[in-house]
């Protein structure tokens, strides 16, 4: 992996880096970039198969994306993430250590408890929260 100097460098090569096309400071719809076909396509059955682990990291992320960009622009973002994995994997030569589906939870709760109101008054449901008490 020393061809790569950083994660970015290989997902570049790989093909499944995100386009930067921005003129007079509007961002214009792209491609990914033209990569290595064959590892595209390994990297986009494994994008597929991990969004459909259960309590995953990658399922996690999968499905937040899916929400607001889209199926494809979501399995991109997953194979972006494996490969970014896959290089510190063979840099560091540590196992991989998946973060949990509920990452994205621990690390902003309040996002969460918001998006959970949110949800419920849609649903017509009137919300008051009451913290629970440390039993001691």
């Amino acid at each position: 992996m020393t061809r790569f100097p950083t994660a970015k460098h290989l997902a570049s090569w790989a093909g499944v880096c995100p386009g930067h096309h921005e003129s007079a400071g509007r961002s214009k719809n792209t491609k990914v970039r033209p990569g290595n076909p064959y590892l595209k396509g390994a990297l986009g059955i494994a994008a597929m198969g991990a969004a459909r682990t259960n309590d995953s990291y990658l399922q996690a992320r999968y499905r937040r994306l899916t929400a607001r960009r889209g199926v494809m622009k979501a399995l991109v973002a997953v194979e972006h993430s494996i490969i970014t994995a896959i290089w510190h994997m063979l840099t560091t030569n540590s196992p991989y250590h998946d973060l949990g589906g509920s990452y994205f939870t621990q690390r902003d709760p309040e996002r969460a408890t918001r998006r959970a109101i949110t949800q419920l008054n849609q649903l017509g449901y009137s919300v008051t929260l009451n913290p629970l008490g440390n039993a001691a």
